[in-house]
């Protein structure tokens, strides 16, 4: 490739992100790398390869790459390029480092006063976005989710600008009621309160333990629509066969997210319907990375999710049940090809969606 610009674009990183789940279950090391991160940042400025669109401005960028060209790709299911998986900070370099290459087409511009701290959870909200898409409710179905972590709080989000007849949240953690209910949900339950209500249209999976998915399906009607997003270790309690097939139930899954499912997630976040902000609670620099791991897994209930630095870039570690987010040193970089951005790491909003 050959530099379409000499001098370095003003353009950024504010923030990335590495999902711990996915590097413990491929048993891989958590200290600062390319990979296993995800970022977001400003493109850069108009006469570079960045679109009119993007040019200058605030902006999301999807994870997950795809040749556009296979029969999964044209029918908007890029997850499942036929060929194969390829995911920034995964397979593709990431942006715990001084710059980010992504192609521009997977930019999703954020409005002008967006708040980039906010901004930094749009990746897990664009995977619930996808499960939302999938479940499809319709005003007055009643609605359920099951998982009170990052992506549970965002799904009840979502699904609450759906208007349910009622929207259950079902947790391990009694304190985790009055955020549920900030969020939209209309009863909270914890799952030792039996027996949980059943009889809802739609259930959100979105805890990832070993009961999860078999407690989701017990919440349903017959003929109700299960959208599983959770990952559980390996030995999870599978769903059974037969009553699937009995109370024909319609199950769906979630691994990242299709265009579609951004482009829903930055509109809901653009009308105010999706509000991350009261996810954060911690904010540490990068010389506290390990530290910061060490918050992340602690299972430590005053933990949140986006740890945000003061000036600067900033690297964010994330997973279903906590954030973090810590400043990186600022850089230059320049931009190559029609495709592709480079981005700096230094003050914007770029975010690439890591695997789960």
């Amino acid at each position: 490739m050959r530099p379409r610009s000499a001098s370095p674009p003003s353009a950024s990183a504010a923030a990335t992100g590495r999902c711990s789940r996915a590097t413990a279950r491929r048993g891989t090391s958590v200290t600062p790398s390319p990979r296993d991160t995800s970022g977001r940042g400003r493109s850069p400025p108009s006469g570079t390869a960045c679109p009119a669109r993007s040019s200058g401005r605030k902006v999301v960028g999807e994870g997950f790459r795809n040749c556009q060209v296979c029969d999964r790709c044209h029918a908007g299911d890029t997850t499942l390029c036929g060929a194969g998986y390829e995911e920034t900070g995964f397979t593709q370099a990431g942006a715990m480092a001084a710059t980010l290459t992504l192609p521009a087409r997977l930019l999703h511009p954020l409005p002008d006063d967006a708040d980039l701290t906010a901004a930094a959870l749009l990746e897990p909200a664009a995977c619930v976005a996808a499960a939302a898409l999938k479940a499809d409710v319709r005003p007055g179905e009643r609605v359920a989710v099951v998982g009170t972590g990052t992506l549970g709080m965002l799904a009840v989000q979502l699904l609450a600008a759906c208007s349910p007849a009622a929207l259950l949240m079902v947790g391990t953690r009694p304190d985790r009621a009055a955020l549920a209910r900030a969020f939209g949900a209309t009863e909270y339950r914890t799952v030792d309160e039996l027996p949980l209500p059943d009889g809802f249209d739609v259930v959100v999976e979105a805890a990832g333990s070993a009961s999860a998915a078999r407690t989701s399906a017990g919440l349903l009607r017959r003929g109700g629509r299960l959208v599983l997003t959770g990952i559980p270790a390996a030995g999870a309690a599978g769903l059974d066969p037969t009553d699937l097939v009995v109370r024909q139930l319609e199950v769906q899954t979630v691994f990242g997210a299709t265009p579609a499912a951004w482009a829903h997630a930055v509109r809901a976040f653009a009308a105010g319907l999706l509000t991350p902000l009261p996810l954060v609670t911690h904010e540490l620099s990068l010389d506290d990375f390990e530290y910061a791991i060490g918050l992340v897994g602690s299972g430590d209930p005053a933990v949140g999710k986006v740890l945000r630095p003061a000036d600067a870039g900033r690297i964010a570690d994330w997973s279903c049940d906590g954030l973090c987010r810590c400043r990186a040193g600022a850089a230059h970089g320049a931009l190559y090809s029609v495709e592709e951005i480079h981005v700096p790491v230094r003050n914007a909003s770029l975010n690439t969606s890591p695997a789960r």
